[in-house]
């Protein structure tokens, strides 16, 4: 449950989120997308107030928004190239030939441009995530929500994955993104907000966060991740 909780996003901002398991961080991501319907507070895009009781407000929201899962979610039985295109062509019904090129380019932007026409089983699970991030990247959204994407890898995968959303930061993309790899949040982060008990603890820098944290809540769970 999120509760007291306030996060304003600039544009081109990458902000993690971190905390013990449990204190609303990947609920704040699916609330952000309707998944979870909010009962009180206020989100908006730009200044326009998100209904969540509207489809057609939902419906523009998520045209904003692209969120990727720690389990890809992937269609087992469709093509690289069939999963990244699906959704621009049957949902959003942009022109078939114009989201292959596209998709093919993201492919590449995400290394596995010569993946296009493999099926997801025959691909690692990192090579997989890739495909998701490339996915919700097709939708074309102004905020990219990352939820985990690297929990459910072997160590070894995740150095891939993660390379893939520091090129996306180092091109300004806006992101969300929910992690417990501790160094990476610090080197790709504009901002940190720490949580527990769906409330901010405390929101900074990352040299803030992570070196010189104001409240003992924050610096007793960074003293714990870090000496691991």
């Amino acid at each position: 449950m999120l509760r007291d909780f306030n996060l304003t996003i600039e544009k081109g901002e990458v902000i993690s989120l971190i905390g013990p398991s449990g204190s609303g961080k990947s609920t704040l991501l699916r609330t952000l997308v309707g998944l979870t319907k909010p009962s009180a507070g206020e989100v908006s895009l730009n200044g326009q107030t998100i209904d969540y009781t509207s489809r057609k407000s939902l419906h523009e929201a998520r045209n904003r928004m692209a969120i990727v899962f720690q389990q890809y979610n992937l269609f087992q039985n469709m093509t690289v190239l069939r999963n990244v295109t699906i959704a621009p062509v049957k949902i959003r019904k942009r022109n078939a030939q114009e989201v292959e090129t596209e998709a093919k380019w993201l492919l590449g932007k995400v290394g596995l441009a010569d993946k296009h026409g493999a099926y997801v089983d025959e691909l690692s699970g990192g090579q997989q995530q890739r495909v998701a991030i490339a996915r919700a990247l097709a939708l074309r959204p102004e905020i990219l929500l990352l939820d985990e994407v690297t929990s459910a890898l072997d160590p070894e995968l995740v150095n891939d994955v993660l390379d893939t959303i520091r090129t996306l930061a180092a091109e300004g993309m806006t992101m969300l993104i929910v992690s417990h790899e501790m160094a990476f949040v610090r080197e790709v982060s504009t901002k940190v907000v720490m949580m527990d008990r769906g409330c901010t603890v405390e929101e900074g820098g990352p040299s803030q966060i992570f070196d010189a944290p104001q409240t003992t809540r924050t610096r007793d769970f960074v003293g714990k991740i870090l000496r691991h």
